[in-house]
Protein backbone atom coordinates (compact mmCIF):
# COMPACT_ATOMS: atom_id res chain seq x y z
CA UNK A 1 0.00 0.00 0.00
CA UNK A 2 1.73 3.59 -1.27
CA UNK A 3 1.45 5.99 1.39
CA UNK A 4 -0.52 9.40 0.05
CA UNK A 5 1.46 12.80 1.29
CA UNK A 6 0.14 15.13 2.94
CA UNK A 7 0.56 18.50 1.60
CA UNK A 8 3.13 20.74 3.35
CA UNK A 9 1.80 23.36 2.03
CA UNK A 10 0.54 25.27 -1.23
CA UNK A 11 3.07 26.65 -3.40
CA UNK A 12 1.96 29.16 -6.45
CA UNK A 13 3.54 28.87 -9.68
CA UNK A 14 3.22 32.02 -12.28
CA UNK A 15 4.39 30.46 -15.94
CA UNK A 16 3.17 31.26 -19.69
CA UNK A 17 4.62 27.96 -20.52
CA UNK A 18 2.13 24.82 -20.10
CA UNK A 19 5.16 22.54 -19.75
CA UNK A 20 6.73 24.38 -17.16
CA UNK A 21 3.77 24.47 -15.36
CA UNK A 22 2.64 20.67 -16.01
CA UNK A 23 7.28 20.48 -14.37
CA UNK A 24 6.90 22.19 -11.28
CA UNK A 25 3.23 20.47 -10.57
CA UNK A 26 4.62 17.16 -10.87
CA UNK A 27 7.70 18.12 -9.06
CA UNK A 28 6.41 20.04 -5.71
CA UNK A 29 3.65 17.53 -5.50
CA UNK A 30 6.21 14.63 -5.04
CA UNK A 31 8.04 16.80 -2.30
CA UNK A 32 5.25 16.87 -0.23
CA UNK A 33 3.97 20.46 -1.45
CA UNK A 34 0.58 21.28 -3.53
CA UNK A 35 1.17 23.40 -6.80
CA UNK A 36 -1.72 26.02 -7.79
CA UNK A 37 -0.97 26.82 -11.27
CA UNK A 38 -1.47 30.46 -12.69
CA UNK A 39 -0.66 31.08 -16.55
CA UNK A 40 -0.04 35.31 -15.51
CA UNK A 41 0.25 37.73 -13.17
CA UNK A 42 -3.56 39.03 -13.13
CA UNK A 43 -4.73 35.66 -11.85
CA UNK A 44 -2.33 35.32 -9.52
CA UNK A 45 -2.73 38.29 -8.02
CA UNK A 46 -6.70 37.65 -7.30
CA UNK A 47 -5.40 34.85 -5.06
CA UNK A 48 -2.89 35.96 -3.66
CA UNK A 49 -4.39 39.13 -2.02
CA UNK A 50 -6.91 36.16 -0.41
CA UNK A 51 -4.74 33.59 1.22
CA UNK A 52 -1.03 33.00 1.44
CA UNK A 53 0.91 29.83 0.01
CA UNK A 54 3.75 28.63 1.76
CA UNK A 55 6.10 30.18 -1.35
CA UNK A 56 5.67 31.52 -4.47
CA UNK A 57 7.38 30.51 -7.97
CA UNK A 58 7.12 33.99 -10.18
CA UNK A 59 8.30 33.71 -13.97
CA UNK A 60 10.51 37.43 -14.66
CA UNK A 61 8.67 37.24 -18.44
CA UNK A 62 5.50 36.84 -18.16
CA UNK A 63 2.74 38.44 -20.54
CA UNK A 64 0.77 41.40 -19.31
CA UNK A 65 2.07 41.86 -15.89
CA UNK A 66 5.49 41.52 -15.85
CA UNK A 67 7.51 39.53 -13.06
CA UNK A 68 8.64 43.03 -11.77
CA UNK A 69 5.31 44.31 -11.66
CA UNK A 70 3.60 41.49 -9.91
CA UNK A 71 6.32 42.09 -7.14
CA UNK A 72 5.57 45.69 -7.08
CA UNK A 73 1.72 45.11 -6.31
CA UNK A 74 2.16 42.49 -4.15
CA UNK A 75 4.97 44.85 -1.98
CA UNK A 76 7.18 41.69 -2.25
CA UNK A 77 9.39 42.01 0.47
CA UNK A 78 6.49 42.26 2.90
CA UNK A 79 4.50 39.80 1.34
CA UNK A 80 4.06 37.41 3.99
CA UNK A 81 5.75 34.49 2.09
CA UNK A 82 9.38 34.08 0.41
CA UNK A 83 8.56 34.74 -3.64
CA UNK A 84 11.16 33.02 -5.87
CA UNK A 85 11.84 34.62 -9.72
CA UNK A 86 12.12 32.08 -12.18
CA UNK A 87 13.97 33.20 -15.03
CA UNK A 88 15.90 32.22 -18.37
CA UNK A 89 19.78 32.92 -18.71
CA UNK A 90 18.77 35.87 -20.83
CA UNK A 91 16.68 37.50 -18.20
CA UNK A 92 19.42 37.83 -15.12
CA UNK A 93 20.04 41.26 -15.03
CA UNK A 94 15.89 41.67 -14.81
CA UNK A 95 15.51 38.74 -11.76
CA UNK A 96 18.53 40.73 -10.32
CA UNK A 97 16.05 43.98 -10.29
CA UNK A 98 13.46 41.79 -9.21
CA UNK A 99 14.92 40.79 -6.04
CA UNK A 100 16.29 44.62 -5.53
CA UNK A 101 12.18 44.81 -5.44
CA UNK A 102 11.58 42.19 -2.70
CA UNK A 103 12.07 38.85 -4.41
CA UNK A 104 13.83 36.61 -1.66
CA UNK A 105 16.06 34.72 -4.63
CA UNK A 106 15.71 33.51 -8.62
CA UNK A 107 15.42 29.90 -9.84
CA UNK A 108 17.39 29.56 -13.30
CA UNK A 109 15.98 27.31 -16.13
CA UNK A 110 16.77 24.86 -17.58
CA UNK A 111 16.27 23.38 -13.90
CA UNK A 112 16.50 20.61 -11.67
CA UNK A 113 13.24 18.94 -10.38
CA UNK A 114 14.97 18.35 -6.94
CA UNK A 115 17.01 20.84 -6.45
CA UNK A 116 13.78 23.27 -6.34
CA UNK A 117 12.30 21.35 -3.97
CA UNK A 118 15.75 21.09 -1.16
CA UNK A 119 15.61 24.74 -1.95
CA UNK A 120 12.08 25.56 -1.37
CA UNK A 121 12.51 23.62 1.67
CA UNK A 122 15.40 25.98 3.21
CA UNK A 123 13.68 29.01 2.01
CA UNK A 124 10.39 28.44 3.81
CA UNK A 125 11.78 27.17 6.79
CA UNK A 126 14.51 29.95 6.99
CA UNK A 127 11.58 32.31 6.41
CA UNK A 128 9.49 31.63 9.49
CA UNK A 129 12.47 31.30 11.57
CA UNK A 130 13.38 34.98 10.45
CA UNK A 131 9.67 35.83 11.27
CA UNK A 132 10.22 34.85 14.71
CA UNK A 133 13.37 36.22 15.15
CA UNK A 134 12.91 39.29 13.60
CA UNK A 135 11.77 41.25 17.18
CA UNK A 136 14.69 40.61 18.87
CA UNK A 137 16.98 41.26 16.06
CA UNK A 138 19.47 44.76 17.20
CA UNK A 139 20.47 45.46 13.31
CA UNK A 140 17.16 45.63 12.35
CA UNK A 141 16.68 49.03 14.56
CA UNK A 142 19.69 50.21 13.94
CA UNK A 143 19.86 54.04 12.23
CA UNK A 144 22.62 54.54 9.84
CA UNK A 145 22.41 58.66 9.19
CA UNK A 146 22.82 60.35 6.20
CA UNK A 147 23.35 56.53 4.72
CA UNK A 148 20.64 55.45 2.02
CA UNK A 149 18.41 53.24 4.19
CA UNK A 150 18.82 49.57 4.02
CA UNK A 151 16.20 46.93 2.77
CA UNK A 152 15.16 44.17 5.31
CA UNK A 153 16.56 41.89 3.46
CA UNK A 154 19.72 44.01 3.48
CA UNK A 155 19.56 44.12 6.80
CA UNK A 156 19.05 40.53 7.33
CA UNK A 157 22.55 39.93 5.28
CA UNK A 158 23.86 42.44 7.29
CA UNK A 159 23.10 40.97 10.35
CA UNK A 160 24.61 37.78 9.41
CA UNK A 161 27.62 39.36 7.66
CA UNK A 162 28.27 41.39 11.44
CA UNK A 163 28.16 37.87 13.50
CA UNK A 164 31.10 35.89 10.86
CA UNK A 165 29.13 34.10 8.37
CA UNK A 166 30.39 33.31 5.51
CA UNK A 167 28.24 34.00 2.02
CA UNK A 168 27.33 30.15 2.59
CA UNK A 169 26.60 29.91 5.78
CA UNK A 170 24.45 33.43 5.25
CA UNK A 171 22.59 31.63 2.32
CA UNK A 172 22.02 28.70 4.65
CA UNK A 173 20.66 30.99 7.53
CA UNK A 174 18.18 33.01 4.98
CA UNK A 175 17.31 30.68 2.07
CA UNK A 176 19.70 32.52 -0.25
CA UNK A 177 21.98 31.57 -2.68
CA UNK A 178 25.64 32.56 -1.76
CA UNK A 179 25.42 34.29 -5.53
CA UNK A 180 22.30 36.64 -4.32
CA UNK A 181 24.30 37.32 -0.60
CA UNK A 182 27.00 38.35 -2.55
CA UNK A 183 24.85 40.75 -4.15
CA UNK A 184 23.00 42.18 -1.13
CA UNK A 185 26.81 42.43 0.26
CA UNK A 186 27.62 44.58 -2.40
CA UNK A 187 24.55 47.32 -2.16
CA UNK A 188 24.75 47.13 1.58
CA UNK A 189 28.62 48.48 1.53
CA UNK A 190 27.42 51.25 -1.61
CA UNK A 191 24.79 52.08 0.45
CA UNK A 192 27.02 52.26 3.59
CA UNK A 193 29.67 53.83 1.95
CA UNK A 194 31.91 50.95 3.36
CA UNK A 195 34.87 50.29 1.38
CA UNK A 196 35.83 46.74 1.99
CA UNK A 197 34.58 44.41 5.20
CA UNK A 198 36.37 45.94 7.99
CA UNK A 199 35.15 48.84 7.37
CA UNK A 200 31.49 47.85 7.25
CA UNK A 201 31.82 46.15 10.54
CA UNK A 202 33.02 49.29 11.90
CA UNK A 203 30.26 51.35 10.98
CA UNK A 204 27.70 49.18 11.91
CA UNK A 205 29.79 48.79 15.61
CA UNK A 206 29.80 52.78 15.40
CA UNK A 207 25.94 52.76 15.37
CA UNK A 208 25.35 50.05 17.68
CA UNK A 209 26.79 52.05 20.03
CA UNK A 210 25.03 55.28 19.25
CA UNK A 211 21.55 53.75 19.17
Amino acid sequence: MTEKLVPRGEIFVVDDDPAVRETLAVVLSAGGYRAICFADGAELLEVARRRTPSCILLDVNIPGKSGLDILKELHGEDYPAPIFIISGQGDIAMAVSAIKSGALDFIEKPFRGSEIVVRLDEAIAAYRRRQAERSASKIASLKFPGREPLTRREREVLEQFASGASNKEAGRQLGISPRTIEDHRASIMKKLGARNAADLIRIVLTNSRAS
